[in-house]
């Protein structure tokens, strides 16, 4: 009895390991399964389009403020006043995403997105930008995307089958992450041909393709939204749901940790080749690029998997690993090993954040994923300029190497403690998993499947 035992412990721990990877024998194909179906094909039609304008833009705008200004400071206030209203508006405008059609709604903020643009590309063409329209329009922009981000989330369930979900936020990672790199190189050669208004002026054009995508769509008509309360009611339902639901709490946790330690790496980089490897704009471009590599390479590994099952598991490697990886980053001071190590750390920074997407989309009930989604967009894109500023602050006093050595000792302690609650959260998330008809309940043999359901 004790050798079946052990037999089992052994067999379960070999396929928990197996789970780690694809674990299946059609995993090339398995990559591209979404877009099978025809909406969601729309949708991503759309998004490569407009997102390829969306960091064409970005870089177009770092540009100006800086050809402007030559300040810095600056630079970073304009960044942030584009990011803070999600940490801050995200709550109360994810109430909305719960009460209307998300489909109506992604029209509206995606339509108020190009005015944006556009208004960027006329002030800008017409020689009349100043830095204050540009925090303005920063600041409009935020606000757009607070209640843009979890209507995006939420509204994934309505473009595939559940089967198909991991597959499909897998595949929209491997999209930000392709445009990440197209984008910057060509609004790069634009900005030095024709200047920053013309970039603005295409990214403002580029979101017609999603707007068209989201009207030529075919949906299944959902659910009448009755409202009975309050907005303020709503708020306070949805913060209840997320802090007494133990699975979602943690995973909430855990982006907020990996966002306000991790993500400020981008932010730093730039210090961190000129100060540590004394490196030029050159090295700037390699070290990104590399980020953008091994972060399209967890996109990919992440939509190859054909199932949310074992998930859990490879958020806490992903985010142990990211963890070494930055606190090693911190003591090299030679430009090709630092640039291999971007590779790793790109990987585990997509492969933690889409994961936790997917367990978070998994677990969310219908009628409250809009906020769940509201709360997860606070806690991966409102975190990161939070930790950004503190960080930085403090890096005045340590110096940099500390600040990241710093951020990748709290990255893998903060996966090993989802580690330690990992069995506890596995407990809770299990009924809903075979509520949504992704495990089967197993009157015998619990023990030896259990592993694996989380």
């Amino acid at each position: 009895m004790s050798e079946n035992n052990g037999g089992y412990k052994f067999l379960g721990g070999w396929r928990g390991l197996r789970e780690l990877l694809p674990n299946n024998s059609g995993a090339f194909s398995q990559v591209f399964a979404s877009l099978k179906n025809y909406n969601f094909r729309l949708y991503f039609g759309g998004q490569c389009i407009s997102l390829i304008g969306t960091w064409m833009q970005q870089i177009a705008m770092s540009w100006l403020v800086y050809r402007l200004t030559g300040s810095v400071f600056l630079l970073a206030t304009v960044t942030f006043m584009a990011q803070i209203p999600i940490l801050v508006a995200t709550p109360w405008m994810s109430v909305f995403v719960d009460r209307f059609d998300r489909r109506n709604l992604l029209i509206l903020t995606q339509s108020m997105s190009m005015v944006q643009a556009l208004l960027m590309a006329v002030l800008t063409l017409t020689g009349l930008i100043e830095v204050w329209h540009i925090m303005a329009l920063s600041l409009l922009i935020g606000l757009i995307n607070a209640l843009d981000n979890p209507t995006r989330q939420s509204f994934y369930p309505s473009l595939v089958p559940k089967d198909k979900l991991s597959n499909a936020i897998a595949l929209n990672s491997a999209v930000i992450n392709g445009s990440r790199l197209i984008g910057p190189a060509v609004g790069g050669v634009l900005i030095g041909m024709l200047g920053e208004g013309i970039c603005f002026l295409l990214n403002g054009i580029s979101y017609v393709a999603v707007i068209a995508a989201l009207l030529m769509m075919r949906l299944t008509p959902g659910k009448v939204r009755t409202v009975k309360q309050n907005v303020w009611e709503d708020m306070r339902e949805g913060f209840q749901y997320v802090a007494g639901n133990m699975p979602i709490r943690t995973l909430l946790l855990l982006m907020s940790a990996i966002s306000f330690f991790g993500l400020p790496l981008m932010t730093f980089i730039p210090a961190y080749v000129k100060t540590i490897l004394e490196g030029e704009s050159e090295l700037l471009g390699l070290l990104l690029s590399c980020i953008g590599v091994g972060s399209f390479s967890a996109a990919l590994y992440l939509a190859a998997r054909k199932s949310v099952l074992g998930l859990g598991k490879v958020v806490m490697l992903s985010g142990v690993l990211l963890g070494v990886g930055l606190s090693v980053m911190s003591f090299v001071t030679i430009p090709w090993v630092a640039a291999v190590l971007c590779l790793p750390v790109g990987f585990t920074i997509i492969a933690t954040v889409a994961s936790i997407n997917t367990l978070l989309q998994t677990l969310s009930g219908e009628d409250k994923r809009g906020r769940v989604m509201g709360y997860m967009a606070m806690a991966f894109t409102g975190m990161a300029p939070v930790g950004s500023i503190i960080l930085g602050a403090v890096e005045k006093f340590v110096g940099l190497q500390m600040i990241i050595l710093l951020s990748g000792v709290c990255c893998f302690i903060s996966s090993l403690i989802f580690e330690h609650y990992r069995p506890v959260v596995r407990k809770y998330a299990r009924p809903v998993y075979i509520e949504k008809g992704i495990i089967k309940e197993i009157a015998m043999g619990i023990d030896s499947t259990e592993e694996q359901q989380f």
